[in-house]
C-alpha cells in the first residue's frame, strides 16, 4: 500500500469504533497507573513494580478481541518507566537492576497502552510520602499541573501549536519553574507514537518544529515536564536506557549472531511500538542491542537527568479533538499539595483556565445538542479542574 492509499484510508475520531478503542485503551492504562501507584512503597524494587505495570496492560488488553476473524495488535504502547527525584524520564530497569525506592522519594511514572494501535498514554507525579506535599517540591507538581490544564484548553482545532509553547512556560514560570527541553507533544495515530504534528515544550533556536494548527478529530499526547532546575537535562550513563524502538524505514546487515536474533525477536514481537529490554532475553541483548543501536536500526529512549538536588515533575495526558470540544481521555488526580507560589495574581493564566473545554454548538446538526446530558457534560468537564488548580495554588 502507498502512502497515498495509506493517508486515504486513515481512520480517525470519525468512526465511533475508532473512539471505542481509543477509550478502551485509556481505561486500561488509567487502571495501570493506579495499580503501580499501589505498588510504589519504600524499598520497592523499581524494575518489578514497571514490570507488573506491564504485565497488568498486556493480560487487561490480551482479554479484549479475542474471538474477532481478523487478528488486532493491542498491548503495551510505551513501557512503564519510574524515574525518580532529578531523573526526568524513561527509567525503567532490567529485572537484574536492585534500585528501590525510598521514603519521600518524587516519582515520575510514565506508561502506554494501545488497542489495534489507537494509542492512549499518561504520565503522573507522587511524592512517597504521608500528608501533604510542601515547598519546591509542591511547587514543581503545581507548575506542570496547572501548565498542562492550561494546555488542554489551548490544543483545540483552531489554534495554533506556539500558542500552547507560549503559555505552558508562561505558567511553569510563575512557579519560579523551568519547563524542560527537548520534550515534544506528539499527535497520535494508528500505531504512530510520535506523529509529525507536535508541540515545542520550549522554544529556543537549536530546535525548531513546523508551525500548525490544531484540527477537529485529531488526537495528542500532551507532555508536560517542569523542573526547578535549569530545564536541560543530560544523558548521564548510556546503560541506564533499556527502551528503544524500531526505526522502520533503516536497514542493516547485522554482523553479529547475538544482534541478528535480538533483532529477529524485535521484528516479531514489537515491529512498531516502543519496547523495554526486559522484555527480551536479557544476556543476548545486552550484547545484540549495542550493534542495533550503532547502526541506527532501533531508536532509544536516554535516560536524562537535571542536576542532584533538582526535582522534576511530569504529567502527560491523551486527549481527543471531538466535535463537541476536547475529551481528555488518561489522568490521575495529585495528592494534596500546599504549593509556596500561585497563579491567582495572573490574569492571562486565569483567563486560559476559565475556557471551556466543551463547545456548545448554536443551531441544528447531525447530533442534537443543548440536552440537559450535554450541560452536565460540560460542568464535569470544567469545574473540578480549576477546582484543584485553585486548591494547589491557594494553599500557602
Amino acid at each position: 500500500m502507498s502512502d497515498e492509499e495509506r493517508e486515504e484510508k486513515e481512520l480517525d475520531l470519525t468512526s465511533p469504533e475508532v473512539v471505542t478503542k481509543y477509550k478502551s485503551a485509556a481505561e486500561i492504562v488509567n487502571k495501570a497507573l493506579q495499580l503501580v501507584l499501589f505498588e510504589c512503597k519504600p524499598k520497592a524494587k523499581i524494575g518489578d513494580i514497571c514490570e507488573k505495570g506491564d504485565a497488568f496492560i498486556r493480560e487487561q488488553t490480551g482479554n479484549m478481541y479475542k474471538n474477532v476473524k481478523k487478528k488486532i495488535e493491542r498491548g503495551v504502547a510505551f513501557p512503564t518507566c519510574i524515574s525518580v527525584n532529578n531523573m526526568v524520564c524513561h527509567f525503567s530497569p532490567l529485572t537484574s537492576d536492585e534500585t528501590v525506592l525510598e521514603e519521600g522519594d518524587s516519582l515520575k511514572i510514565d506508561m502506554g497502552c494501545h488497542i489495534d494501535g489507537f494509542i492512549a498514554v499518561v504520565a503522573h507525579t507522587h511524592v512517597l510520602q504521608e500528608g501533604p506535599v510542601t515547598g519546591r517540591a509542591a511547587d514543581v507538581i503545581a507548575a506542570a499541573h496547572t501548565a498542562a490544564e492550561v494546555a488542554l484548553r489551548l490544543v483545540r482545532p483552531g489554534r495554533k501549536n506556539k500558542d500552547v509553547t507560549d503559555a505552558i512556560q508562561k505558567v511553569a514560570a510563575a512557579y519560579d519553574c523551568k519547563i524542560v527541553e527537548g520534550v515534544l507533544s506528539h499527535q497520535l495515530k494508528q500505531f504512530v507514537i510520535d506523529g509529525n504534528k507536535v508541540v515545542l515544550s520550549v522554544s529556543n533556536p537549536e530546535t525548531r518544529v513546523d508551525d500548525a494548527e490544531f484540527e477537529e478529530n485529531e488526537v495528542y499526547a500532551i507532555d508536560i515536564v517542569t523542573s526547578t532546575g535549569d530545564g536541560k537535562p543530560r544523558l548521564l550513563d548510556e546503560k541506564q536506557t533499556t527502551i528503544y524502538k524500531r526505526a522502520v524505514d533503516r536497514n542493516y546487515h547485522l554482523k553479529m549472531k547475538a544482534s541478528r536474533f535480538i533483532f529477529s525477536e524485535i521484528n516479531q514481537k514489537f515491529p512498531i511500538m516502543p519496547f523495554s529490554a526486559r522484555a527480551l532475553e536479557e544476556k543476548r541483548a545486552r550484547l545484540g542491542l549495542v550493534e542495533c543501536v550503532n547502526h541506527d536500526l532501533l531508536q532509544p529512549y536516554p535516560v536524562l537527568h537535571e542536576k542532584p538536588g533538582d526535582l522534576v515533575a511530569h504529567i502527560k495526558f491523551t486527549v481527543l479533538l471531538m466535535p463537541n470540544g476536547s475529551d481528555r481521555i488518561t489522568s490521575h488526580p495529585l495528592q494534596e499539595m500546599k504549593a509556596t507560589r500561585t497563579t491567582d495574581d495572573d490574569p492571562e493564566i486565569k483567563a486560559w483556565l476559565a475556557l471551556p473545554i466543551k463547545t456548545k454548538k448554536k443551531g441544528g446538526g447531525k447530533k442534537k445538542k443543548g440536552k440537559k446530558g450535554d450541560k452536565t457534560e460540560d460542568l464535569a468537564e470544567t469545574e473540578p479542574v480549576d477546582e484543584v488548580t485553585d486548591g494547589i495554588a491557594s494553599q500557602e
